[in-house]
């Protein structure tokens, strides 16, 4: 069985990027570090990638990007915006597909290091890995912190959500309900500001915050039972504010099937407003993301790392968004 650059870092007892360190003779490694990769190299006869050697100190035109999902409207239209951007710029990428597996995402950014990619574009939102922490390529986070040295660009969490919730109580709802994630003694992340936003926004108006925490991780078999759960148990709410549309779409849905009606009965405002989402269900009130500006700021961010080595040390690049107004809030 070949030998792979895992299989070295395992039986070395370091990280694949150092082993991929050490064979492009890349940054500070001590030499301790280095005898024990040669020697875990030699006793698994691990051959290293010729060809990303060859391209030591040369650009490979490629960049990588790591998303958490493909099939999501809001990941899909990003992913396709950066791809025809980067294109554009004489640049071909690798696209990894992480499916909120850590296993994954670890893997890949791996991979994409091992063969040198010119820069990384990271959009998941599992735990951060320690491995992006001695990344030494040039790299950009989509709305999510990796490292004190990793910038992120992302839209304006915050006044998104408070421009949602002024418009359902602007619209007459007073018991509002807050669906996504929820903040729970974890680190603060830049989605985490739309929670936060929520709370504060209705507090200002002497109202108080509910909350159904939905995990970007489980099913929509099992979003749909928690919001079924939720409606017939409160029959009150009149207001509900998701972090995605497509939690707003079903929620619209489950409403329907239980006799509520949109808007009279319970206005419901999403979050992203991508293209399909405008053409399709037009009807749908959301904050829309800048898409195709938040593609331009991450590939202009990640070109001044390849190109002038510019760095950026806790740096966070924020652009507004906007309240498109459909019938589900009227």
């Amino acid at each position: 069985m070949v030998a792979k650059l895992e299989d070295v870092a395992k039986k070395a007892g370091v990280s694949p990027t150092t082993v991929s360190r050490v064979i492009n003779n890349y940054g500070a490694i001590s030499e301790n570090t280095r005898n024990k990769v040669h020697t875990a190299m030699k006793e698994l006869n691990y051959q290293p990638n010729s060809l990303a050697r060859s391209l030591q100190g040369k650009k490979t035109q490629l960049i990588g990007l790591i998303f958490p999902s493909i099939t999501n409207p809001f990941y899909a239209e990003l992913i396709a915006t950066i791809e025809d951007q980067l294109f554009k710029s004489h640049y071909k990428t690798i696209l990894c597909n992480a499916s909120n597996d850590q296993n994954k995402e670890r893997d890949y950014l791996n991979m994409l290091v091992s063969n040198q990619v010119d820069g990384i574009i990271v959009g998941t939102h599992s735990k951060s890995l320690k491995e992006y922490q001695e990344i030494k390529q040039a790299i950009v986070s989509f709305d999510r912190y990796l490292a004190d040295s990793i910038p992120i660009v992302g839209s304006d969490n915050y006044q998104g959500a408070a421009l949602a919730a002024e418009e359902l109580i602007n619209s007459g709802a007073s018991n509002i309900y807050f669906l996504g994630n929820v903040h729970a003694g974890r680190d603060l992340q830049p989605t985490d500001q739309r929670e936060i936003a929520f709370r504060k926004t209705l507090a200002e108006h002497q109202l108080t915050p509910n909350f159904l925490p939905l995990s970007t991780e489980i099913s929509v078999n099992i979003k749909h039972m928690m919001i079924r759960e939720l409606l017939q148990k409160n029959q009150n709410i009149d207001g509900i504010m998701t972090t995605d549309d497509l939690t707003a779409l079903l929620t619209i849905n489950v409403a329907r099937e239980l006799g509520i009606t949109i808007p009279n009965d319970l206005k419901v405002i999403g979050f992203d407003g991508t293209k399909f989402i405008q053409d399709y269900y037009p009807e749908l009130t959301t904050i829309a993301q800048p898409i195709s500006d938040i593609a331009e700021l991450l590939i202009n961010t990640l070109f001044k790392q390849i190109d002038n080595h510019d760095h950026y040390e806790n740096k966070h690049f924020i652009l507004p968004n906007k309240l498109i107004k459909g019938n589900t809030s009227r």
